[in-house]
C-alpha cells in the first residue's frame, strides 16, 4: 500500500470535489486551549471555501496545518471511503459515498 500524504489529499480532493463529503472529530477550543471532540456523528456534504486555501485545500471545515505535522489514515466503511487527517488542532474525514 503506498504511503498517504498531502498530495494523495489534494489529488482526492480535486477529483471528487462535487461528490465529497466531511465529518468532523474534533478541533480546536480556544476557550479551553486544547483540541475537543465535536459531536457531529453524520458525514454533511463539503462546502467550498476561498479562505485560507493552503490550509483549507478549499473546504470549509477542514484544516491542514502543513510541515509534516498532518497524519492520514485510508478509510472505508459500509457507506463511505475515503481519508481521515488528524493534526495539533482536530482530525477530521475527507470521503466519498461507494
Amino acid at each position: 500500500m503506498a504511503k498517504v500524504t498531502r498530495a494523495t489529499l489534494k489529488s482526492f480532493i480535486k477529483n471528487n470535489i462535487d461528490n465529497l463529503y466531511i465529518k468532523v472529530n474534533s478541533k480546536f477550543n480556544g476557550m479551553v486551549d486544547c483540541v475537543m471532540p465535536v459531536d457531529e456523528k453524520e458525514y454533511s456534504v463539503a462546502k467550498k471555501t476561498k479562505f485560507s486555501l493552503y490550509n483549507t485545500l478549499g473546504i470549509n471545515g477542514a484544516w491542514f496545518v502543513g510541515g509534516s505535522r498532518d497524519y492520514f489514515t485510508k478509510i472505508e466503511n459500509e457507506s463511505f471511503e475515503g481519508y481521515e487527517v488528524y493534526n495539533c488542532v482536530g482530525s477530521f474525514e475527507l470521503a466519498v459515498k461507494k
